[in-house]
């Protein structure tokens, strides 16, 4: 029996459904209050500061030696920004931390708050490409001409020969609105001192602990070995909690200061207005079709509005240099022209979101796909059909090596669940009653699981992706797997020690993951982008495989047999075809305790090391999404989502499920609901979830997977990532559903999220109706 591919109940969920998981808020209780002063202007100077007597506060003017945050990439076309940790002469977003206020209470510190005076002297501001890029536009930063700063090209000659050659072209524009992670628990943190040591202890939501020690170590200059970093339970994360942030450092500086216990928690105000958003991109998109509709060329500028800020350490290049690699997407085309700019504006700063940039590229080609279709009198299947990528391995046209999917049978299977035949009927049926019915197919791939061979080619000054297990028998013959990755609602500490169980021959449950915890764990990247299942899963197999040889060796010792023939399974270690066998937890006890057995063995104890770093595995999938369309108000219902994909070995099939189902909501969310809003003065206007519409259970329909399965050796487990699917495939879907449904009217969607205000102006304007 093996346990991978078995749909076992997560561990982890006990603890999160009764109420005993510990987060920050609850390692918060009896620490002393910081509260931030935010600025109320989008960009201007800080004339003054009055701290009025009885506050106990922090300006930047007392931060001597803290640097800012500065990361970088090393490319030519690549402007570093930095980031004031508290800014003593000039803000640049609302919400940007001025001052912080310590009190014994929060409520107190709230208070305290208030009382402070800074006394600020607005400036111009910019909040979006329109205005950031006019030849006489007020610069976020004074060394970054037209507020570029990043400004990447690609272009081969073939591009300019393929349109002059195509039967067809169609250009479009897309537009992606500012949205916000919205995890459900804030960003918060405490940080304690010790005077024994002299260390600090910071315990943080966070995503990646080990990278939050070293770029908070950095900016404060103290030794790394100083500061410990724990990441107890998290409210999720969706890329929000990657990056270190000013006010984690000013946190520890006070707990080095003033030799205490610091605690600050976020709330939603603080969330929606301070914390890193994401997705803000606009494309112009060209395409050379032939006459048959083969994709032939693209031609793409691509724009990402970053912020005000860069982000630790992935960089604000992360954005726009991601959508200029990966805009091919799963489709097969030789020709590939593209310039990708970072526009940075007086913004909250963006971070990597949940699929980062790939919801938009695929918004972006899966509307060219549609619009491409119309105009050639295709079905929206046929026209994909022709132009997915059908041998493995391919190399797109931006180089990057696809090892096997399944992209056109996703399609197939897809179309035939949803009956496209039977729907076309019932569309036209329907709209001879006043109803507007739509579908929306995309289809896409993901990146997932990639280490330093995928980074190290964007130049990094930090390399990410590698990951580091280390796996040990204790002499009970329960094992402990520590990973430097630090999950937060994936499940890996269930999948995982489902990998571990079948190396070692033992039931999952006997298997503790360790995690979160920079002194009990090594030097890890963390989780993000769809890598956990990959690379700490391929690391764990690394590492179980070699204790399992340990294993083997003692066994057959005292088996008095060739460790060739020895087999692990079913908590025993037996001679493969006889009656001898020993319980794996008696032969841990003896490694341990009757170690003069085993003087021919190198080593005392049981215990494994492995790291792994591959270039990567692409998942692929298929979303159809079908929607009616209230044409007088612009409200969308979601009548059906069907999703086909391939993330290779399914570990866990539950678990998988889970993960898109979670992602396809985050992507429906995207194309329908969520929007950061800001007005011309750079105030933001969607600070609470009276203007921040997330979307309920009531919104949602059922959603249908079904699964493929191909198995790639670019995967030493089979497993593909699959945490950002479902982000990256619904909001195209959903968008060309509603496209499709009010096509008849003359109606055009480019742009998400197509809320219905948005979506009725366009219906007016498209059929002469006034207000």
């Amino acid at each position: 029996m093996t346990w991978v591919g078995r749909s076992l109940k997560r561990f982890e969920d006990a603890p999160l459904l009764t109420g005993r998981a510990r987060f920050v808020a609850d390692a918060a209780i009896g620490a002393r209050a910081v509260r931030f002063v935010r600025s109320p202007i989008a960009a201007g100077r800080i004339a003054g500061i009055d701290i009025p007597d009885g506050v106990s506060a922090v300006t930047g003017a007392d931060l001597i030696g803290v640097k800012p945050f500065r990361p970088r990439l090393n490319r030519p076309d690549f402007t570093p920004i930095e980031q004031p940790i508290l800014p003593a002469d000039r803000v640049r977003f609302v919400g940007e931390p001025v001052v912080a206020v310590i009190a014994e209470t929060p409520e107190a510190a709230e208070d305290a708050v208030d009382r402070v005076d800074v006394r600020f002297e607005p400036t111009p501001a910019v909040t979006d490409f329109a205005s950031a890029l006019k030849s006489d536009a007020p610069r976020v930063h004074d060394h970054a001409p037209a507020n570029t700063v990043v400004d990447a090209k690609i272009r081969p000659p073939a591009v300019e020969a393929a349109f002059a050659a195509a039967a067809h072209t169609v250009t479009i524009e897309i537009r992606s609105g500012r949205q916000s992670a919205f995890p459900l628990e804030t960003r918060g943190a405490r940080a304690d001192y010790d005077p024994a040591t002299g260390r600090t202890t910071l315990t943080v939501s966070t995503q990646m602990p080990h990278i939050v020690r070293t770029g908070l170590a950095d900016v404060l200059g103290m030794r790394e070995d100083d500061l410990r970093v724990i990441a107890p339970a998290v409210g999720g994360g969706f890329g929000q909690k990657m990056c270190p942030t000013p006010e984690y450092v000013v946190l520890i500086w006070l707990a080095r200061r003033m030799k205490g216990s610091f605690a600050w928690i976020e709330d939603r105000h603080e969330n929606l207005m301070a914390s890193f958003h994401g997705r803000d991109q606009a494309h112009t998109v060209k395409g050379a079709f032939a006459a048959d509709g083969k994709l032939l060329a693209i031609d793409v500028d691509l724009l990402c509005n970053i912020g005000a800020y860069s982000c630790f350490p992935v960089t604000h290049g992360v954005e726009p240099l991601m959508a200029m690699a990966e805009f091919p997407g799963p489709y097969d085309f030789p020709a590939y022209a593209a310039r990708a700019r970072a526009i940075t504006t007086n913004t909250c700063s963006m971070a990597p979101y949940r699929g980062v940039s790939r919801p938009v590229i695929t918004l972006a080609m899966e509307r060219l796909m549609d619009t491409a279709a119309a105009k050639l009198g295709l079905d929206p299947v046929a026209i994909r059909r022709r132009n997915l990528v059908a041998t493995f391995p391919y190399t797109s046209a931006t180089g990057i090596k696809y090892d096997a999917g399944a992209y056109r049978e996703a399609l197939e299977i897809a179309a035939e669940k949803v009956d496209l035949p039977g729907f076309r009927a019932r569309q036209i049926a329907a709209r001879t009653d006043g109803r507007y019915l739509g579908i929306g197919f995309a289809t896409f791939n993901e990146r997932t699981g990639y280490g330093t061979p995928a980074f190290a080619p964007r130049l990094m000054e930090v390399t990410l992706g590698y990951e580091t297990v280390e796996v040990a028998m204790d002499p009970s013959g329960f094992v402990e797997a520590r990973i430097g990755a630090s999950p937060h609602g994936q499940g890996l500490a269930t999948t995982l020690a489902q990998i571990v169980a079948d190396e070692l021959g033992i039931a999952p449950d006997t298997i503790r993951v360790i995690h979160g915890d920079t002194d009990r764990t090594p030097y890890g990247w963390g989780t993000f982008a769809s890598r956990g299942i990959v690379i700490v899963g391929g690391a764990c197999k690394i590492a179980a495989a070699k204790l399992a040889v340990r294993l083997r060796a003692l066994a057959a010792t005292l088996l008095q047999a060739d460790a060739g023939k020895i087999e692990l399974a079913d908590g025993r270690a037996a001679l493969a075809g006889g009656p001898s066998s020993i319980a794996i937890a008696d032969l841990a006890r003896a490694a341990y305790h009757q170690a003069h057995q085993f003087k021919d063995q190198p080593d005392i104890g049981l215990s494994a090391r492995a790291s792994y770093d591959p270039a990567g595995t692409f998942s692929n999938a298929c979303h159809v999404a079908i929607v009616e369309v209230d044409v007088e108000t612009g409200g969308v219902r979601l009548e059906r989502f069907v999703a086909v994909e391939d993330a290779g070995r399914l570990v866990n099939p539950t678990i998988v499920d889970g993960q898109v189902r979670g992602g396809i909501v985050q992507g429906i969310a995207n194309a329908l609901y969520e929007e950061i809003l800001y007005d011309r003065t750079g105030n933001i206007l969607t600070t609470s979830l009276m203007d921040y519409a997330v979307p309920t259970a009531a919104e949602i329909p059922p959603i249908e997977l079904h699964h493929l399965e191909t198995i790639t050796d670019a995967s030493i487990t089979g497993a593909k990532g699959v945490g950002e699917g479902g982000a990256i495939g619904a909001p195209a879907a959903v968008i060309n559903a509603v496209a499709d449904a009010v096509a008849p009217l003359g109606v055009a969607v480019y742009e998400m999220p197509i809320a219905p205000q948005r979506l009725r102006a366009l219906i007016r304007a498209a059929t002469g109706k006034q207000r």
